[in-house]
């Protein structure tokens, strides 16, 4: 009996400049224009991780292995802001008892004003609109006017979010 393989082989063969011609397109489609990304309806700002740490310097020496370096704070206050490229991460030592997300409203990610941005007021707003209530609201009289304010949130699993606006 003859291998079914040798016979097809050489018909396969024969029918791939046809089958190319029939699968290929004559002319290249014109690729669509790309659609800018829409702005989004809030503005968080730059984003960081809080940790609560129980030894500042510890924690310091240890994410300085992993590349970080200090962007901001004050070691005598008990927090550093330390950076990796464009990820910040915050170190606080008895000041919360959780780590939390942070976003920090009207800056971008090496604490500089960055606009256009949603004011704090703004996101509590309307984040109250979609059935968001914050655990800490603004403080009433920063509700007035403009300028820093801060406001913190939970998600469903009860992870703490800092919205914290410094300008």
């Amino acid at each position: 009996m003859v291998s079914m393989k040798i016979i097809l082989a050489p018909a396969l063969l024969a029918c791939l400049p046809w089958l190319g011609a029939q699968f290929s397109p004559q002319e290249p489609a014109p690729s669509p224009a790309p659609t800018p990304a829409p702005a989004p309806a809030m503005n968080l700002g730059a984003f960081s991780v809080s940790l609560a740490v129980k030894d500042l310097a510890v924690s310091r020496d240890f994410y300085a292995k992993l590349g970080f370096t200090k962007l901001a704070g004050d070691e005598k206050q008990n927090y550093l802001i330390l950076q990796n490229g464009t990820t910040v991460i915050g170190l606080f030592q008895g000041m919360f008892e959780d780590n939390i997300l942070t976003f920090n409203p009207g800056w971008d990610h090496n604490g500089k004003n960055s606009d256009p941005f949603t004011d704090v007021r703004k996101l509590q707003a309307t984040l109250a609109e979609k059935g968001i209530a914050p655990v800490k609201p603004i403080e009433p009289e920063a509700l007035k006017g403009s300028g820093p304010a801060s406001m913190v949130i939970a998600d469903p699993d009860g992870n703490m979010i800092l919205l914290d606006q410094h300008r």
